[in-house]
């Protein structure tokens, strides 16, 4: 036996094992009033988050509904501004016409026989004239009024030419309004480009004819009406060109307010994402850090080392502040920590167990004869160490197997294998098994009952048992 540990299974007393039992159920009702605790606050923090998300989407939708009514504004306002343009240049033009046309009723002032026609020109005018700047195109209108007044004006020639202007100046005025419309105006208009073009030729050869007064003024209307129109027609594609550049602009511009929208959605929602994780992080760590430092504590390193590498994970992906990452990292926090904490909890309960059993072995060695050198806490066990008045040391180490059994292991040094051996003056001293029996005996009143002493080499007896440790058996 001598240096061969001697090992000692101990049970528990009812009593303490009902003890065991009420405070695993006080542990556990514990644990879950953590959790709900933990779920409560998880569940407060949510809510705050989703009201500050719900304040920051309402104000993000407001900005985006005023910048689409900004846009939408100016579109109208462009939209309206190019109609208004339109009109009025065809108003202006219309009234142009119109002047002229009555600025040829002149012969027919000064004839009473024609007081009638007159009359009915004038308010036919009138009437025209009242309608300009109004949404009915007018030109087909005026044009028909200057073939009447040209017809109705055509007898009275020789007062007629009294008032007609030049018509080498009038052909250079056409010329000269035509070349003002810019170098770009037959693209915009090639049709009405070609139109005035001809009409201004033919023009230009009656100009030279001295009886051609009538035909020329018959052409001249003609020509201010195509002219007019070209006017109006380059106007208009230029106008058109210019709002299609504009709606292109208002375009691009509601792409790229659609785009900022998208991206200041995926940012808030990778912030709300990230406030989500470090607020679930902020529950749990603490808890996580203590259970870190209890399995430690109660010798438990690969059970420390899960969870350190646990919480390191989640920490690191917070620093860098990858959402999805720092998500995943905490609910696998989140995940482990109650089983963590149910593991620190039965852990407890052993090393409460077994600190009862080394206060109790202490007593009974004591009480025996031994004296009490020191004790040690390794966390997974407790090592005590006694002297006996021989000089002989005995090292009892408590500690708990796999199913929970506690398990008493010693270690003697400085006495032989032997029963009994005489001492100097004829007294029985007992060998370490008789010692230890009787050690044994006195903590059956402290709730534990210790099991029969055995060491690797005793022979075995009815039944056996495997030393711990090892693949051999040892007597019950």
């Amino acid at each position: 036996m001598s240096g061969s540990p001697m090992y000692s299974v101990v049970s528990l007393d009812p009593g303490l094992m009902a003890l065991g039992m009420t405070l695993r159920a006080a542990r556990s009702a514990a644990r879950r009033a953590r959790e709900d605790e933990r779920r409560a606050e998880r569940e407060a923090l949510a809510a705050e988050r989703a009201r500050r998300l719900a304040e920051r989407q309402a104000r993000a939708r407001a900005a985006a509904e005023r910048r689409r009514a900004e846009l939408a504004e100016r579109r109208r306002v462009r939209q309206e501004t190019h109609a208004a343009g339109l009109r009025e240049e065809q108003g202006r033009a219309d009234a142009r016409r119109l002047d002229e046309a009555e600025s040829l009723l002149a012969p027919l002032r000064g004839a009473s026989d024609r007081a009638a026609e007159l009359a009915s020109l004038r308010r036919r005018l009138a009437d025209l004239r009242a309608e300009l700047g109004g949404p009915r195109p007018l030109g087909a209108d005026i044009e028909e009024l200057r073939g009447l007044v040209v017809v109705a004006t055509g007898g009275t020639a020789e007062r007629a030419a009294a008032v007609r202007p030049d018509p080498g100046e009038v052909l250079r005025d056409l010329l000269w309004r035509l070349a003002g419309l810019g170098a770009d105006a037959a693209a915009h208009d090639a049709a009405g480009a070609r139109e005035c073009a001809e009409l201004l030729d033919r023009m230009g050869a009656l100009a030279a004819q001295p009886d051609a007064g009538v035909r020329f003024e018959a052409l001249l209307g003609s020509a201010e009406h195509a002219l007019n129109r070209h006017a109006h027609t380059v106007a208009r594609a230029v106008e058109d060109a210019t709002a299609r550049a504009e709606e292109e602009a208002l375009r691009a511009e509601e792409e790229a307010a659609r785009a900022e929208e998208e991206r200041a959605a995926r940012e808030e929602a990778e912030r709300a994402a990230l406030a989500e994780a470090l607020d679930r992080f902020g529950v749990v760590e603490d808890g996580a850090r203590d259970a870190v430092h209890d399995a430690a504590d109660l010798g438990a390193p690969e059970l420390a080392a899960e969870v350190e590498r646990t919480l390191r994970t989640a920490t690191e992906a917070l620093g860098t502040r990858h959402a999805r990452a720092a998500l995943d990292a905490v609910a696998a926090l989140e995940t482990l920590l109650p089983s963590v904490e149910e593991q620190l909890d039965e852990l407890q309960l052993a090393h409460a167990r077994r600190t009862e059993l080394a206060r109790a072995l202490k007593d009974a060695m004591t009480d025996a004869g031994l004296d009490f050198t020191g004790g040690e806490d390794r966390g997974e066990l407790l090592v005590l160490s006694f002297e006996r008045q021989s000089g002989a040391v005995y090292e009892a180490t408590v500690r708990t197997e796999s199913d929970g059994t506690p398990l008493l292991t010693y270690h003697v040094d400085g006495e032989p294998d032997m029963s009994i051996r005489p001492a100097a003056r004829g007294e029985a001293v007992c060998a370490p098994e008789e010692l230890l029996d009787l050690v044994h005996r006195a903590l059956d009143g402290s709730g534990f009952t210790s099991g029969e002493l055995t060491w690797d080499g005793k022979p075995p007896r009815d039944t056996a048992r495997q030393l711990p440790g090892t693949d051999r058996r040892r007597a019950r």
